[in-house]
């Protein structure tokens, strides 16, 4: 079954191994068998011992037996050798290397060999990626591979192997993207000692820290309640209109609570922030009591807003400026992804400060990408909200046309979530629409800023973004009906009004 429509070098793999085990056993039983010999042979006479001689090396014995009752192999089968000794480790391993000479791996940790019992998994597992469809494949299954951790919790091994796994430039000729396996999910996480910091409470802050907090780690929280009343106020991502609570729920939580922002980043190793917009991010690291009065030598700053590439470089550049290292992180998902600790989250910049990161990205998210220097991270998170946004308008444009040429919208429901446009957020959105509940888990203004940012994302490098600029005007349209509080899907309302 293993074999069926691998290639060439898979079938060889599995032949290599199952031969090995083959010789193996037979060797025990062979010796096992020369031991009993001996035993009886005190007690007989010599024609006796040749009679055992021969009955070992006979039709009848355990290694030729073995060998004519295994069934055909596919593909070529590994020479045998002379003396009948199992293949040394070196063999085996020089086939290994030879399958996965193209891959850059980090230095083991310890020698490989023929006796591992991973060893034989490690061999099949690389000549299959070798035999596949090629860079692509991989990057689709080195993806694949951070979900199926999550949600089937496997083994140690595949873990290991997720970590050590990389893409090397030459072979992509794009920037080096690395997926972080998470195990948030079943709580195996070991927190950093570090002391982390979180600046913004908003609805996807809110359960980022609540995932910090419940995995161990030490952290500081400050949010804007006490200024948001004051003009110039620093509003977080999403904001949550019952916010002014989430300090003290968080304290007794376990958190510790920080007077400004320049006290939680003076006081703690790594400092995340989660706002609203440019300005807001901007206004947070420059304006009063802000991030960059307690930039220190060596501490880290982690922006996981969503916003231009222009405004995360210009950060960048001044923390770094004080002696700080930088990385931003924004994340893709919603409410209840942050609540459940499984966002997605896209990282450029320091990768020191990436690999430092790490208990706390697999504590607030199932997957994390390094996507190299500055800026791309940006770049990458606008594509992807762009698509998304001009994705829920179609959604709500055609539920409306439906509606208005007499079809039902349930119906329509019931036929996209049975093609192959399925998926959890086209179900949920649709559900919003039929049952008219806009509670918002994703800003319907936050994903017009994303679109716009997008578009002029085009602009800056004269591409063309006209899906985006249509879908952006029917947010404007709904933001003018009074929409912007509510959630994304509450676009359908452009649409009947």
């Amino acid at each position: 079954m293993i074999k069926a429509n691998k290639g060439k070098r898979f079938q060889q793999a599995v032949d290599a191994v199952e031969e090995f085990l083959k010789k193996l056993k037979a060797k025990q039983e062979q010796n096992s068998g020369d031991d009993k010999g001996k035993k009886e042979g005190k007690s007989k006479k010599p024609a006796g011992e040749r009679k055992r001689k021969s009955s070992v090396s006979g039709p009848g014995s355990p290694t030729k037996k073995s060998r004519d009752q295994s069934p055909r192999k596919r593909g070529r089968p590994p020479k045998e050798d002379k003396d009948g000794s199992p293949p040394q480790p070196s063999s085996l391993k020089k086939l290994a290397m030879k399958t996965v000479s193209r891959f850059s791996w980090p230095p083991p940790t310890s020698e490989r060999t023929a006796d591992d019992p991973h060893f034989h998994h490690f061999l099949l597992s690389q000549t299959e990626k070798e035999d596949s469809a090629g860079d692509s494949w991989l990057l689709h299954r080195h993806r694949t591979l951070g979900s199926e951790m999550v949600l089937k919790k496997p083994s140690v091994t595949y873990q290991a192997i997720s970590k050590r796994l990389k893409v090397s430039e030459e072979d992509t000729g794009s920037t080096s993207i690395q997926a972080a396996d998470s195990t948030a999910i079943n709580g195996n996480i070991t927190p950093t000692d570090k002391k982390i910091g979180f600046l913004g409470l908003g609805l996807m802050g809110s359960g980022i820290v609540s995932n910090l907090l419940k995995m161990g780690h030490t952290v500081t929280v400050w949010n804007r309640t006490a200024e948001k009343n004051a003009a110039g106020g620093i509003h977080s991502e999403v904001c949550d209109p019952e916010e002014d609570g989430q300090c003290d729920l968080f304290i007794q939580e376990g958190a510790h609570l920080g007077r400004t922002p320049a006290e939680v980043v003076s006081t703690c190793d790594i400092t995340f922030a989660c706002v609203a917009d440019p300005t807001a991010a901007k206004d947070l690291v420059l304006g009063p009591s802000g991030v960059l009065q307690g930039i220190r030598p060596g501490k880290c700053y982690v922006d996981m807003s969503t916003v231009d590439p222009e405004t995360v470089m210009e950060l960048a550049q001044v923390i770094v400026s004080r002696g700080g290292r930088f990385l931003e992180a924004p994340v893709a998902g919603n409410q209840q992804l942050s609540n459940d600790g499984m966002l997605m989250i896209l990282a450029a910049g320091d990768h020191g400060v990436y690999e430092d990161c790490s208990s706390c990205f697999q504590a607030m998210g199932r997957t994390s990408f390094f996507l190299g220097e500055v800026g791309n991270a940006a770049r990458m998170m606008l594509i992807i909200n762009m698509v998304q946004g001009s994705f829920m308008a179609t959604i709500a444009e055609g539920m409306t046309l439906a509606q208005v040429t007499g079809q039902s919208q349930q119906t329509l429901l019931d036929i996209l979530i049975q093609s192959q446009l399925s998926s959890v957020f086209l179900d949920q959105k649709c559900q919003n629409i039929l049952q008219g509940n806009f509670k918002p888990d994703f800003y319907l203004k936050y994903i017009q800023k994303d679109l716009r940012l997008a578009i002029a994302l085009g602009d800056s490098v004269n591409h063309p973004t006209p899906m985006a600029a249509a879908a952006n005007e029917v947010y404007k349209r709904a933001k003018a009906l009074d929409q912007s509080d509510n959630d994304m899907s509450a676009v359908y309302r452009a649409y009947i009004h």
